[in-house]
């Protein structure tokens, strides 16, 4: 049985889905992921391929610089302001979703926590996941 990983924006204007595993699960607690949360973090699944993540709806977006100087750009709904993806400028074939963002959350399992050299004491994350300072390569 193929696992679905689907969801969307709060008011059902934009809608994902794939059949494919994520790569990389993880918390980010990098400054541009703070100011889009409201919070201390944000949460992410990334997949591979990103021509085999079927989205309907339109998305608006902006571009940021990481600290790598790579743009990333965020996707969100120009209706409800929810933030659903971003793909990354330099890596074309990626797509991360918003762990928020799924039909259900419950298929989110961090592996790590990014750029914790960010992140603030009164975000507390599992002390069990692996912690990188920036985000690690390979």
């Amino acid at each position: 049985m193929t696992k679905v990983y689907a969801g969307g924006c709060a008011c059902g204007a934009i809608r994902y889905e794939t059949s494919n595993e994520p790569i990389f699960e993880n918390h980010c607690q990098c400054l541009d992921c703070q100011k889009r949360s409201g919070t201390g973090h944000g949460s992410y699944l990334t997949f591979p391929r990103r021509a085999e993540m079927a989205i309907t709806g339109e998305a608006s977006t902006w571009r940021v610089a990481s600290d790598s100087g790579s743009e990333k750009v965020h996707a969100f709904c120009p209706t409800c302001g929810t933030p659903v993806y971003l793909t990354f400028v330099a890596m074309p074939e990626l797509i991360a979703i918003n762990a928020t963002s799924l039909d259900d959350p419950g298929q989110f399992h961090p592996q790590a926590v990014t750029y914790t050299i960010r992140g603030h004491g009164w975000d507390t994350l599992d002390p069990a996941l692996q912690m990188f300072a920036r985000m690690p390569h390979g």
